[in-house]
């Protein structure tokens, strides 16, 4: 049953939302667990394979390279077997990811490179294109490989809450509303002064501070969910909220912005 948000909109069900979607749940993939846990897994993969991917990227001279292993990783990972072995420990997905995959890139790097990846296995459909694309719009070399995976998860994470938000005001009715609006949730000066946007939108400026209020709120609820949906326990989540700004901040501060 779809959630309501505080101004009365109806939460739109994404398809890749499930009842239970823990990293706890996932974790049990590696003890054989049930199919709804393996499609949970698939879904993170998903959902944050672009941060691992500009972390290869940033390590690797080769696109090729970065895009087979990146690929070959996940296929890997979807098996039991291989998740079994990798021993997530109930942590963090964040953290299990860049470990697991350091790993594995320490192993690929003893193999010969001429036989060719990924046989066998269904692969995980990335969009290497949108991905590179993605990449060349990442700040310069000063970023180490793992400050940039950081800062990709975080505002993978941003745009998440983001999308689930926009998905809720078209149900509900009021695009408009959420694209006149949305700027107002990064804070750094973009938005529109109220009086300005309550002329546009024919609302009082009460009303639009109302409004604004109400979706910074739900906002941060989106935003919540989708960490826990990377984490093992609620009391996860704050930390892992701390470290999604301390990387965005580190971001702002380290390009000027």
């Amino acid at each position: 049953m779809a959630a309501n948000d505080q101004s009365g909109s109806p939460a739109l069900q994404a398809p890749w939302r499930f009842a239970s979607t823990r990293w706890s749940v996932v974790a049990a993939v590696g003890q054989g667990s049930s199919p709804q846990a393996q499609e949970a897994l698939a879904t993170l993969c998903r959902l944050y394979w672009y941060p691992l991917y500009a972390y290869a990227r940033r390590r690797l001279a080769s696109i090729e390279d970065a895009q087979d292993l990146t690929q070959e990783f996940f296929a890997q990972l979807l098996e039991k077997d291989y998740l079994q072995a990798a021993d997530p420990n109930r942590g963090k997905f964040r953290s299990f990811l860049l470990t697991a995959f350091k790993h594995f890139m320490s192993k690929e790097r003893d193999r010969a490179q001429a036989q060719k990846r990924g046989g066998g296995r269904a692969a995980l459909p990335l969009d290497f294109q949108a991905g590179e694309n993605r990449y060349h719009r990442e700040p310069s070399d000063h970023l180490t490989s793992e400050i940039l995976y950081e800062r990709r998860w975080a505002l993978t994470l941003l745009e998440q809450a983001l999308g689930l938000l926009r998905q809720e005001f078209i149900g509900a009715g009021k695009q408009q509303l959420f694209e006149v609006l949305k700027n107002t949730l990064t804070g750094d000066g973009s938005a529109e002064p109220y009086a300005q946007i309550a002329e546009k939108l024919s609302m009082s400026e009460q009303a639009v501070k109302v409004a604004v209020h109400r979706l910074r709120q739900r906002y941060k609820e989106l935003l919540r969910e989708e960490i826990a949906q990377t984490v093992a326990t609620n009391d996860e989540i704050d930390d892992e909220l701390r470290d999604l700004f301390k990387a965005v901040r580190s971001q702002k501060s380290q390009t000027g912005m």
